[in-house]
């Protein structure tokens, strides 16, 4: 069997792969980019690929029997291109780290502890008490909502809770209330949804289903401090789709303005002069 790791993301998931196969099986590792003949040869003699693209431009593999993406989302993949004799896999399993990104990241819009930390180690207490400009808010009591309930939209509840949080959902099939859900919204009820939370975390995968879910009348709904996170496959083009759309929207009133958005990283670095929501990024 030939084994070819595609590109540098599939390669980092190559190391002693070859233990867990048998010793028989041809093991390659190709950059993403396939400059010369005999990575051209070795990709189209594959029988297995991981990759987290594939299209119709790239040299065929014929002998294809299974392209294997490592990460959940498979939106760089062409379906239609892929050969019919291969079946194609992705998986999960990145839901702790994700989640624990994105309470990270709102921590950091609420605790200054980094700020704090370089402060600190100039001599300067800057953020010691007795000062009301020192007082910073806290997660408890906020709510979170999470646009889409899968395996990161769960972890992250988990989470949320034990910062005693309020977590409302949005999902395409039901989800009831419970331990972990205040509140539940179906795909029909978005603009309320927007409007019920002072965090959104954005974790479905980016199909014709899902395309536009996040648009201008979103934007309007959320409150003047919401915060919006982007989780989900094709995250990048989303956090950039949300930038776009917070500036469209954006009120030349002040009073009327909710903020920034900025582009990933998704901690508040730079921000956008004019633009609806506080902030639009991406973990």
């Amino acid at each position: 069997m030939r084994i070819v790791f595609h590109g540098e993301n599939a390669a980092s998931f190559s190391h002693d792969f070859q233990r867990l196969v048998d010793e028989a099986a041809q093991i390659s590792v190709l950059p993403d980019v396939l400059t010369d003949r005999a990575h051209t040869q070795t990709y189209v003699a594959a029988n297995v690929i991981v990759g987290i693209s594939f299209s119709g431009d790239l040299p065929q593999p014929r002998q294809l029997q299974l392209f294997h993406v490592p990460g959940a989302g498979y939106d760089a993949v062409d379906l239609d291109a892929i050969p019919d004799s291969a079946v194609v896999c992705n998986c999960f399993g990145h839901e702790q780290a994700i989640a624990e990104y994105v309470m990270a990241a709102l921590l950091e819009r609420h605790v200054p502890l980094a700020d704090a930390d370089r402060h600190l180690r100039r001599g300067d207490w800057t953020y010691t008490a007795g000062s009301p400009e020192r007082v910073h808010g806290e997660l408890a009591d906020k709510t979170i909502g999470l646009l889409g309930f899968g395996h990161i939209g769960k972890a992250i509840a988990t989470r949320a809770k034990a910062f005693e949080m309020k977590v409302h959902v949005a999902n395409r099939s039901p989800v009831p209330t419970s331990s972990l859900v205040d509140r539940s919204f179906d795909l029909n009820r978005l603009g309320e949804f927007w409007s019920s939370a002072d965090f959104f975390v954005v974790s479905v995968p980016s199909n014709a289903d899902t395309v536009g879910m996040v648009n201008a009348e979103s934007f309007a709904a959320m409150r003047a401090s919401a915060v919006i996170l982007t989780s989900g496959e094709g995250q990048r083009s989303m956090s950039d789709r949300c930038t776009r759309l917070s500036r469209a929207v954006a009120s030349p009133a002040p009073s009327s303005t909710p903020g920034t958005a900025i582009p990933p990283p998704i901690i508040p670095a730079s921000c956008p002069p004019s633009s609806r929501s506080t902030n639009c990024g991406m973990s």
